[in-house]
Formats: structure tokens, C-alpha cells, sequence
């Protein structure tokens, strides 16, 4: 029995559990009751009162079935079923804004991740961090197709936010409440938590983590999400460097492309005044410059529709996704 090392963690609310496991699902029907088993045998063994939050993620091979049977099965469990599938971050939103503990563990529902790494991530945690991450050292997929584009992902995620890890992309990861309480997610952000939490001045640990061959299902991920991934790297970084101040970028383009217009027309005009030559048959340079603004506009929109974004939904509070119906763990909680 651990009891000393997460005796801190436990809420003064006898009503509040100490630890929250949210776990995203998506067409998992055959892993399902094997990580619920794993999860409860692991997290019994610690002096810890917790709640395990499953999202489904409007699966279609009878996961939701699953889902409710398992309710009635264990009296934690909470099944958060949304209306069609949203995609991970959405999922892995819904299960923040439904946890009530004061420390959230996330792991995949494919059973690849290990329910027995996480006390080790509670007691990394305990060492005064907010956020601790899993390393998959040794991790059990395809080369080509997985662990290059991530090995790649991960050194450019580390170059442009600043925050070097190993692996990025792993979902076992423990968090203190309120450090994910103040993100608001979208797009494809939740592989950035990290960089985001470290915007906000966490302490930021890595811990390798044992890692499973697929047994049940396929994989959900494959190449066709880099473009997503990219952009969104993107808007990590604009929000590291430019978020409280995007005249500094948006001003530095503009200089640039007023210097460029300026260089151009008074090359054109020694063309025009000075040497008597034509200007009005240079399509290639109109060409040029109509490219490159059109180019300089296009980002830029891109950056400002992203910040208005935002700031529509936490103005408003709501929510990116829409829950159909909540199962178990007595009563309904609303999102907060």
C-alpha cells in the first residue's frame, strides 16, 4: 500500500476525489473492460480516492454499449458520451471540464499506455511539478509511418515552443487541476499541452513510460494529420511570442512590405523619369509583388481569425463539444 507518498493529494472535500483519469475513447470496444480492470487494480493498491472519466468520442463499434454496462459495473466511472465524434482534443476537453480531482492523469484507451506508470507520475509529481509526461523510450509502433514523423514532430515542437521532450505525442501525462482548468483547446492542441502549460510557467517534468503493441483495433493516427499538427505549431508559437502583442509581428510584416513598395516604386520611377523607359509591360514584377502581399495578408488573416476565435468562445464559455448524454458516477455535472 502507498500511503505516504500521495497522502497530500487527497481534497479536503470528502465528496471530491483526489485523482481524475480521463480517458478519450474512439471505436476501443475490445480494449474497453481491459483497461478499466487494469486502472482499477493499479489505483486500488493507493491510498487515494479517485474517479475514472471515459469520453467517447461518438464511436460506432459499440463502445458506448460498453460504456454503460461498465457503469453499473463500477461505481467511479463516469461515461461522458458526446454526439459524434469531434476528434481528441474536444474529447480530451470534455473529460478536463468533467474532472473534479485535484490531479487529472490522461491516458489512451488502446491499452499502448499503462495504468501502472501512474503512480509514478504521482510521485513525480509530488516532487513540486505541474505537469509530468510520459516518455515512450521504448515505444511499440511502426517505424516508417509512426516513430519517424515523430522523432521529426517532436525536435520541431521542442525548437519553436522551447520546451524540449522526447515525446510529445504520448498521452499518459499527470496534471495539477488548476493548470488545466485555465486552458482553452482547439484545434489539434492537446499534443502542445505542454507548451501551452509552460506559457502559463509550469513546471515541467519527463518520465519514461512503458509503451504496448496495439492488441485490439487499429490505430486512429496516421500521416494525414501533419498539415493539422504544422498549424497548429504555428498558433503555439505566435501565442508564445506575439499573444499580448501582435503588433510586433503583424507591424514587422507590414514595415517590411511598405519598405518593399517603397524600394519598388522608386526603382520604377528612376525607370520611368530618369532613363524614359516603359514600365506598364513588367507583368512579372506585378505578378511578384501582388503574390507576395496576397501572401503577407493570407497569414495574417490566418493569426487574427485564430485570436478573434479564441476569443469567442471564452467570452461566451462555451464549450467545442456537445455531450448527448452522462452515465454514472451518481449525478450529471454540468461543464463549468
Amino acid at each position: 500500500m502507498v500511503v505516504d507518498k500521495h497522502e497530500q493529494l487527497a481534497p479536503l472535500d470528502t465528496d471530491r476525489p483526489a485523482l481524475s483519469v480521463v480517458v478519450p475513447i474512439y471505436n476501443e470496444a475490445e480494449s474497453l473492460p481491459h483497461l478499466l480492470k487494469a486502472i482499477t487494480t493499479n489505483l486500488d493498491a493507493l491510498a487515494l480516492t479517485y474517479e475514472v472519466i471515459c469520453v467517447d468520442d461518438g464511436s460506432s463499434d459499440g463502445s458506448t454499449e460498453i460504456l454503460r454496462q461498465q457503469t453499473e459495473v463500477y461505481p467511479y466511472l463516469r461515461a461522458v458520451l458526446l454526439r459524434r465524434n469531434y476528434g481528441q482534443t474536444p474529447a480530451m476537453a470534455a473529460g478536463f471540464n468533467y474532472a473534479c480531482g485535484d490531479v487529472i492523469i490522461t491516458l489512451d484507451g488502446d491499452l499502448q499506455n499503462d495504468p501502472s506508470d501512474i503512480p509514478r507520475l504521482l510521485a513525480k509529481l509530488d516532487e513540486g511539478y505541474d505537469l509530468v509526461s510520459g516518455w515512450r523510450k521504448e515505444r511499440q509502433d511502426a517505424a516508417l509511418t509512426r516513430l519517424l514523423p515523430s522523432k521529426i514532430a517532436n525536435w520541431l515542437i521542442g525548437k519553436v515552443t522551447g520546451v524540449s521532450l522526447h515525446d510529445y505525442g504520448c498521452s499518459l501525462k499527470a496534471y495539477r487541476a488548476e493548470l488545466v482548468m485555465d486552458m482553452k483547446l482547439y484545434g489539434e492542441l492537446h499534443r502542445f499541452l505542454p507548451a501551452l502549460a509552460f506559457i502559463e510557467g509550469a513546471r515541467i517534468a519527463e518520465l519514461p513510460v512503458l509503451h504496448h503493441a496495439r492488441q485490439f483495433g487499429q490505430s486512429k493516427y496516421g500521416l494525414g494529420r501533419t498539415f493539422r499538427v504544422l498549424m497548429d505549431l504555428l498558433t503555439i508559437f505566435f501565442m508564445k511570442k506575439f499573444l499580448t502583442r501582435p503588433m510586433h509581428v503583424f507591424g514587422l510584416f507590414g514595415l517590411v512590405c511598405m519598405i518593399l513598395g517603397t524600394i519598388t516604386g522608386l526603382y520604377l520611377t528612376v525607370l520611368k523619369l530618369g532613363l524614359g523607359q516603359s514600365i506598364g509591360d513588367r507583368p512579372l514584377l506585378i505578378l511578384a509583388v501582388v503574390l507576395f502581399l496576397t501572401g503577407v495578408q493570407l497569414f495574417s488573416f490566418g493569426l487574427l481569425a485564430e485570436l478573434s476565435m479564441r476569443t469567442y468562445h471564452e467570452s461566451q464559455n462555451r464549450p467545442i463539444y456537445r455531450v448527448r448524454e452522462v452515465l454514472g458516477a451518481d449525478k450529471p455535472m454540468p461543464p463549468m
